[in-house]
């Protein structure tokens, strides 16, 4: 600010899950590499507090595999982006996400261009730059944007980053999963043409997988923030919560209805969904969601938009549940993962 330095943020969601991180070191690298020297720095900002980052396992152990310490990256309580918006320095790239949450309204003016893979929730005119298109993991509109640029930008590491994250957001591109898409699939095979050395597809997948999902010695509080989105309205604030454990099994924690309600009262949360997802052989989801509330209004509001959806149809059948305030669903529709659901949430609220 004192130097008048113009910053050019790229960030992804506030999940900052393994695809939201990549997105934004490979796209900030590229966008650092090709623009003319006088431009703005451009700083990639993982989106959450340091102190989060333990709990996203996958992307803690593909960076320290690709030698990338976590000195070296900025988060979100790291940088003031409202005081370098407020100075008129500020230009901000949004990666893997379109739609900033309530408490950063603020920065939208300051928004000049989203890559994004969601249905597309809200138009932006220009001279915002839109891209948001249907792939399986916004990694791979990265990779397409580094590819079409100048020869040689594109580096091992960078390269091995997009790889590992597009094979984990596909389900190793395994067509049972319903996620991965054409593109994905050549672009997978592009930046293994180009750097054949990368490690087998297979190894990848296995090694992030088995990362993701390690939940060895989480707190339910840990469990719940790990992989959180949040959804509000003038009045209501819920988070969505990804759940790396079947939805039986997390029901029967210990002390869980006295944890959801201090996780929710702490936050000032009105209740909480929960999404579990776990894999077959054939990397084939199951899906579960239970939502939790102990206001019944807000909880039969949420339930029946679930039961009621159209578009997608989840195909919900109730489960037994440990109390009046959690309603449990196996969810028919194994293809419709979180991204497909806020949008009927956030309908509802």
């Amino acid at each position: 600010v004192r130097q008048h330095r113009e910053i050019h943020v790229v960030m992804g969601n506030e999940a900052c899950d393994l695809d939201s991180t990549v997105s934004a070191l490979a796209l900030a690298y590229f966008l650092t590499q090709t623009s003319p020297a006088a431009k703005a720095a451009f700083v990639p900002v993982l989106n959450i507090p340091r102190a989060d980052f333990a709990l996203r396992t996958e992307t803690t152990f593909l960076l320290r595999d690709r030698g990338i310490p976590a000195a070296s990256l900025i988060f979100r309580d790291e940088i003031d982006l409202g005081g370098l918006h407020h100075a008129g320095l500020l230009s901000l790239t949004l990666v893997d996400h379109h739609v900033l949450p309530g408490a950063d309204a603020a920065l939208e003016e300051a928004v000049v261009e989203v890559l994004d893979h969601r249905p597309l929730e809200r138009d932006r005119g220009p001279p915002c730059q839109v891209t948001v298109e249907p792939v399986g993991s916004c990694a791979t509109l990265v990779t397409e944007r580094i590819l079409q640029g100048p020869p040689g930008v594109l580096d091992r590491t960078t390269a091995a980053l997009l790889h590992g994250t597009i094979l984990l957001d596909c389900v190793n591109l395994s067509p049972a999963a319903g996620k991965v898409t054409p593109r994905d699939v050549a672009c997978v095979a592009l930046l293994e043409e180009r750097f054949p050395e990368l490690p087998a597809r297979d190894a990848v997948f296995q090694a992030l997988y088995a990362a993701k999902f390690d939940i060895t010695g989480l707190t339910t509080e840990q469990m719940l923030r790990k992989d959180l989105k949040v959804l509000s309205s003038d009045d209501v604030v819920v988070p969505i919560s990804g759940v790396f454990e079947d939805l039986e099994t997390f029901l029967r924690r210990p002390g869980l209805l006295q944890d959801l309600e201090a996780f929710c009262q702490g936050r000032g949360y009105a209740g909480l969904v929960a999404m579990t997802v776990s894999f077959n052989e054939r990397h084939e989801p199951t899906r579960k969601l239970a939502v939790y509330s102990q206001q019944e209004p807000l909880r039969s509001t949420l339930c029946r938009a679930l039961e009621e959806a159209t578009t997608p149809s989840l195909l919900l059948r109730p489960l037994p549940s440990p109390s009046a305030s959690v309603v449990a669903y196996a969810q028919g529709n194994a293809v419709a993962a979180r991204k497909k659901v806020l949008p009927i949430l956030r309908a509802a609220l």
